[in-house]
């Protein structure tokens, strides 16, 4: 059963970086040609006021090729790494949140993953177009954004836990509420604790960076979405058929 659960999550993880990246060819690419675009000119503007022409930097991979079979592999890779993960965690929770169905509990737990991995990360630490951020920084700053995926995932796993045991005691509801109020309460924590990172240039369009930032959540939400109805999908007939060949 495990390792029909485990095909079929990196099946649906593979549809869904299909649908993403489609999403992100779409809406994602034009705001990054238009960043490009402005940090080439701004890296011309300045050589031009010095007299010297700024030096080449030789590209490594084709600009057409990135935004295509680059960005395909890039979303494939993580929606077939994201759907096998999201299918040992149904393995493991399917029968433990009560008596929901397969569907269900696969899309509580795609939401759940979503809001913990990507969404509340987020809110801290943006994502950003090129010509945004220091090059000197960029060590740091992944860091510090991974970093805060890893205490934001184990807080939601430790709340998850944590509730299942509240609900036997006081309830399916308020097991949940007490769950949520703590993974908050730690991320909130957490979250003021770490520095901020601005590196938002004054004169970067406000527009190009909202339609940037506007597409990787979209891009996100249609993957995450896409994944959590095909593997319920799948999940279902493969628990039912496990039932019926069991009786």
């Amino acid at each position: 059963m495990m390792k029909t659960l485990l095909v079929r999550g990196m099946l649906a993880g593979l549809i869904a970086g299909v649908l993403a990246f489609g999403f992100a060819y779409a809406f994602g690419e034009p705001s990054v040609n238009t960043a490009i675009g402005l940090e080439e000119s701004g890296g011309h503007s300045h050589a031009h006021s010095h007299d010297a022409p700024a030096p080449a930097q030789e590209e490594l991979v084709p600009r057409d090729i990135q935004s295509t079979l680059g960005l395909l592999t890039g979303v494939l890779v993580y929606g077939v790494a994201i759907g096998g993960l999201l299918s040992l965690a149904f393995a493991f929770a399917q029968g433990r949140l009560g008596s929901l169905r397969p569907r269900v509990t696969a899309l509580l737990l795609t939401a759940g993953a979503f809001t913990v991995v990507f969404l509340v990360p987020f809110l801290k630490y943006p994502a950003n177009p090129p010509a945004v951020g220091q090059p000197g920084t960029i060590g740091s700053r992944t860091e510090l954004y991974f970093g805060f995926v890893a205490v934001s995932l184990l807080a939601g796993i430790l709340a998850t836990v944590f509730g299942r045991k509240l609900a036997d005691r006081l309830g399916a509801w308020n097991g949940f509420l007490l769950a949520a109020a703590g993974y908050l309460a730690v991320i909130g924590v957490v979250a003021w604790l770490l520095p901020v990172v601005d590196e938002v240039p004054a004169t970067f369009p406000a527009s190009t960076l909202w339609s940037f930032r506007t597409a990787s959540v979209g891009t996100q939400v249609t993957l995450w979405l896409a994944l959590g109805l095909a593997f319920g999908a799948f999940a279902e007939k493969a628990v039912h058929r496990r039932s019926a060949v069991a009786a």
